[in-house]
């Protein structure tokens, strides 16, 4: 058995992960207009999912969330520099369009280091602003899984509106809106939710996941815990082979 510093390696990856869980947040922000809930796990410890709520100082509310390339250590490498950069560029006042630039042009600006390495320095990201006192929100969605909008019978998708950040120099990016509506819940997640796999190699989907938001009257913090349910009733491998992250903001107005 290896040692290091008095530590085995598993024991180092162990520390890892740990560190890595003090990046995200410990609790969602306490809003009079919504409630917020999140679930995540890692498929090895250490991954490349990230999310996170900032409170800006208008008060208006940030809400990211995304998953790099790969998974394992070196995935949560690139994970913890966008997640540095994030914090660091949301310091002030922030467009969002603005932001997803200067991610692309950092992790681009890595890749260009090594042309072994270059895929790894990329991620999907959707980072949204939205104003409480409108509910109104400004968005990019760079190449991720698109959130869904509960709205009464209805599933609302929030399509790609740019590429995956990291893969190209000056891509095509847009900025798109979305007003909500007093009991609106809106769904975020990455995409180890839809292709968990069954032992059939059957993918849990997102027709499922639209059902089972379609079908959610309970709160955010029952639903989540519905949706784990779900998944492992449908025999989702355990542990999951791809990091699972899922992010609830049920909308109440002020």
């Amino acid at each position: 058995m290896v040692m290091k510093n008095g530590f085995d390696e598993s024991g180092e990856l162990d520390l890892a992960g740990e560190i890595q869980q003090l990046l995200f947040p410990k609790s969602s922000p306490v809003c009079d207009w919504c409630c917020i809930g999140i679930k995540n796990r890692m498929a090895r410890g250490l991954g490349g999912d990230y999310f996170d709520f900032i409170t800006m100082p208008d008060q208006c509310q940030t809400f990211l969330i995304g998953d790099v390339t790969g998974h394992g250590l070196y995935a949560s490498v690139v994970m913890s520099l966008i997640y540095g950069f994030v914090h660091r560029a949301t310091s002030g006042e922030c467009d969002p369009l603005g932001l997803v630039r200067q991610v692309n042009d950092f992790l681009v600006a890595f890749s260009r280091r090594s042309q072994v390495y270059d895929q790894y320095f990329s991620s999907t990201l959707f980072f949204s602003i939205i104003n409480p006192e409108t509910l109104m929100m400004q968005y990019v969605n760079a190449g991720h899984v698109p959130p869904l909008v509960a709205r009464g019978d209805s599933i609302i998708p929030l399509e790609a509106t740019a590429p995956p950040v990291g893969f190209f120099e000056a891509p095509e990016m847009e900025m798109a809106t979305f007003r909500f509506e007093r009991g609106d819940r809106l769904f975020l997640y990455t995409d180890g939710i839809t292709e968990a796999a069954n032992s059939n190699g059957e993918l849990y989907g997102v027709d499922r996941l639209r059902e089972l938001l379609l079908s959610g009257t309970e709160d955010y913090a029952t639903f989540l815990d519905e949706l784990f349910r779900s998944l492992r009733a449908f025999g989702a491998v355990e542990p999951p082979i791809d990091d699972c992250t899922a992010m609830v903001i049920d909308f109440h107005g002020m």
